[in-house]
């Protein structure tokens, strides 16, 4: 296996980015929002691939709970209109809040899983919901006749 950081300033600071990984979204059930499972080859000496879906799977959960309508979201929705939508400066929705937990599983996720492999979660919010973006870093010492910080991408286009 690769070298393995202890923590994610560990890696950004003694690592280079050595490639990006993107996982594209899923619209086989229409434009909700979910992200493929697919495992990428690029991370087979990386992570384990249970790892990988179980981490696209929970947060293929979390938007499916952040898009699911329900009495909170009508009342939103209505206390929105009877106050000219200024009740959103006042409270966070049921929706901000959810992507707020999800930020915080990312997190937890680069920290406990993905930051001892070298690689790097970016939340999609911050790619605007399109990709999963995953950075694959390379200890500096180590990359005698590697591409050191060239950065490659590749896709499921």
């Amino acid at each position: 296996m690769a070298t393995e950081f202890h923590n994610l300033q560990e890696l950004r600071h003694s690592a280079s980015l050595a490639n990006k990984v993107f996982i594209q979204r899923d619209y086989t059930d229409g434009t909700v929002c979910k992200f493929q499972t697919k495992f990428p080859s690029e991370l087979e000496s990386r992570i384990e691939r249970t790892l990988f879906e179980d981490t696209v799977k929970t947060l293929n959960n979390y938007y499916a709970e952040a898009e699911k309508i329900g009495g909170q979201s009508y009342l939103e929705g209505c206390l929105a209109c009877l106050t000219i939508y200024l009740i959103f400066l006042c409270i966070e929705t049921r929706y901000e809040k959810v992507l707020k937990k999800i930020s915080r599983y990312i997190q937890e996720q680069n920290e406990k899983v993905y930051a001892p492999r070298g690689l790097l979660i970016t939340d999609p919010i911050e790619r605007g919901m399109r990709v999963i973006e995953i950075s694959v870093y390379e200890d500096r010492g180590s990359s005698g006749s590697s591409s050191g910080s060239s950065t490659t991408s590749s896709s499921g286009r």
